[in-house]
């Protein structure tokens, strides 16, 4: 007999049984079996916790998604046999699949394979893993002349190769999947697009279709209304159109051109973190944009990051655009011998980085070639670890709901136990290292998912995922161990006793790229920024121009009280002056007519609830400071 904990109830089984049968929950997508997501067929030989996965939650979702995607294969290969099929990932609103194809796909191929996946779905057909010995999975797709996967057979170094199999179609897949293609009741292809194989443009273009999948229709029409919603709050169309940012083709891909509106949001969320990050016992550093070549090799990122890596030749030497702050953080760290006494010591730095990203994968704000992160190191003692992790992500929540951020999962990836051996670090590291990330989430009463085998080579990890206010989830902040830069560069610290001993090193972000940081606040806001990120928090406007003297009093006091102001004094009628100011989200609207003017108050307007009626202008400022004071430190 073993014994089972399931849902918090524990019983002795026979070995045997499959997850499936020991859960007895319908709702359930997939298990979690000792930490590890299997299906629901897998078998239990041995003592186990098993708790349930559902849709609802983030890896629900994802394994729901990426079985969605195999149905769209399968579908695709049936209506098209001589297509190709490379990879279908689920991604954070659904999933896709990149096909190689005589022809490209297009918009109305779609709805003849979504009705062909409708009917494989209605056929409940049974999802079945098997692992196939290396020599067999390569004669399987050879016959089946699937390239791309022959390809990839031949990058993976097991001896017996994981595949899913439903009906007529086979896909190499670690999965886990749903149980049956059954479990697919509401799907919908939303669009096609090319896409490079592997994001290179030197490769072959491939057609890749977008879809999204759910359990019931319900859930899907609620998803497609929100669809549009976020179409609606697109930053890629907001931001030009509220003057934030802009891209041009002539400068490059990927690089951001900040407007002086998108410089002040910019500046005002720099500013509330360094005030937050001074306050933490952080000290600002500033690195440069380039180093030697040799600084990389040393970090090792020239080996594994050279692809990504922008490399310049200067006076006979070869330089690097730097792709990550850490090498110079911890030379700055090494210009003095430190003792215990100086730790820990949290070096920060907003620090531009370039990275060469594929064409293919460039998207607005959220994937760019430069970039800014609010990057951090910590060096400490191992004894001070647990504290500063707990420091980190308490830092992180707090800022983060400063933004309007409420809603947060939380994912701790560590080492795969049974392969010690593919990653840095001692055992006692590791263990050091996963305890106290452990410690710290318990004591700030966070859930989080255990992810194993989803640590990093050079150590583990703790993700912050936000949602927006639609409900999207973005990955900005994270924790990080790290075994191998320091022992690379020789980073220690002197103990009491004189004795050098290696330094704990953390890497983390809260915020993650400020170009990307921005472009969800645009689209969690719709562009309509709370007063305190407000670029510009007021407009005066005129009724007709025999009110501009008065009105240039006004902006002027504005100005004074530090109010982030604008003036229209264009001859247009007020109504399209109001609405104007509406479209470019002004939280206030000071409107000064002939009755104001003599009077000396203004019409004040508040953006999404109309006309709060005349006022003094020192009342209309206390409003304004009141409700900016609400919502910044």
């Amino acid at each position: 007999m073993i014994k089972v904990v399931v849902q918090g109830q524990e019983r002795f089984v026979e070995p045997g049984l499959t997850a499936g049968a020991l859960l007895g929950d319908e709702r359930a997508l997939a298990a979690r079996v000792n930490g590890r997501l299997v299906d629901l067929s897998f078998t239990v030989v041995e003592d186990a916790t098993i708790e349930p996965v559902y849709f609802e939650s983030r890896e629900g979702r994802d394994i729901f998604w990426h079985s969605a995607s195999h149905l769209m294969a399968q579908a695709v290969k049936q209506l098209y046999p001589e297509a190709k099929v490379t990879i279908g990932p689920a991604v954070p609103e659904g999933f896709y699949y990149d096909f190689d194809v005589p022809q490209p796909f297009t918009e109305k191929d779609l709805g003849k394979i979504e009705v062909r996946m409708q009917e494989l779905a209605a056929q409940k057909i049974p999802i079945v893993h098997k692992y196939l010995p290396r020599d067999e999975a390569l004669k399987l797709f050879s016959e089946r002349g699937e390239s791309y996967k022959l390809e990839i057979i031949n990058e993976i170094p097991d001896e017996q190769i994981s595949v899913y199999e439903q009906g007529d179609f086979v896909d190499l897949c670690r999965g886990p999947h749903v149980p049956d293609t059954g479990r697919i009741k509401a799907v919908k292809l939303l669009s096609v697009a090319g896409a490079y194989w592997r994001g290179d443009e030197r490769n072959r273009m491939l057609s890749r279709i977008y879809g999204v999948a759910f359990p019931d229709e319900a859930l899907l029409k609620e998803h497609l209304d929100r669809l549009e919603e976020a179409k609606r709050r697109d930053h890629r169309k907001l931001g030009p159109a509220l003057d934030l940012f802009s891209f041009h083709e002539e400068a490059g891909a990927g690089l951001v051109f900040w407007h002086p509106k998108g410089a002040t949001v910019r500046r005002l969320i720099q500013q509330y973190w360094e005030r937050e990050h001074l306050a933490a016992g952080y000290q600002l550093v500033v690195t440069p944009h380039i180093a030697r070549s040799q600084l990389w090799h040393q970090s090792g990122h020239y080996d594994y990051y050279r692809e990504n890596m922008y490399i310049l030749p200067v006076e006979n030497e070869e330089y690097v655009l730097k792709p990550m702050n850490c090498p110079g953080h911890i030379l700055i760290y090494r210009t003095k011998v430190h003792s215990y006494r100086d730790l820990p010591l949290r070096m920060a730095e907003w620090g531009t980085v370039y990275r060469y990203e594929r064409s293919g994968v460039l998207h607005g704000m959220m994937r760019v070639r430069g970039f800014t992160q609010d990057d951090a190191h910590i060096f400490c003692t191992r004894e001070q670890v647990e504290e500063e992790i707990y420091g980190v992500v308490a830092l992180a929540l707090k800022m983060l709901r400063q933004f309007g951020f409420e809603r947060f999962s939380v994912s701790l990836s560590v080492r795969d136990p049974k392969h010690p051996e593919n990653y840095l670090g001692t055992d006692e590291q590791w263990q050091v290292a996963e305890g106290s990330l452990i410690k710290a989430l318990n004591r700030l009463g966070l859930d989080f998912v255990r992810a194993e085998g989803e640590a990093v080579f050079y150590g583990p990890k703790i993700d912050i995922h936000l949602a927006d206010s639609l409900g999207r989830e973005f990955q900005c902040s994270t924790c990080q161990f790290d075994f191998n830069l320091g022992g690379k560069f020789d980073v220690y610290y002197m103990d009491e006793h004189g004795q050098h001993l290696p330094v704990y090193l953390v890497h983390r972000t809260v915020l993650g790229s400020i170009e990307r940081f921005t472009g969800i606040l645009v689209e969690h806001y719709g562009g309509a920024f709370p007063v305190w990120l407000a670029p510009v928090q007021a407009r005066v406007m005129t009724v007709t121009e025999k009110e501009n003297g008065y009105a240039q009093e006004v902006y002027e006091a504005l100005r004074q009280a530090e109010v982030r102001v604008e003036i229209d004094l264009n001859n247009d009628k007020i109504n399209y002056k109001i609405g104007e100011a509406e479209r470019q989200k002004v939280p206030y609207m000071l409107v000064v007519g002939a009755r104001e003017a003599e009077a000396r108050t203004v019409a004040l307007r508040r953006r999404g609830k109309g006309n709060l009626g005349a006022m003094p202008l020192e009342k209309v400022i206390a409003l304004i400071k009141e409700e900016e004071s609400g919502r910044t430190w």
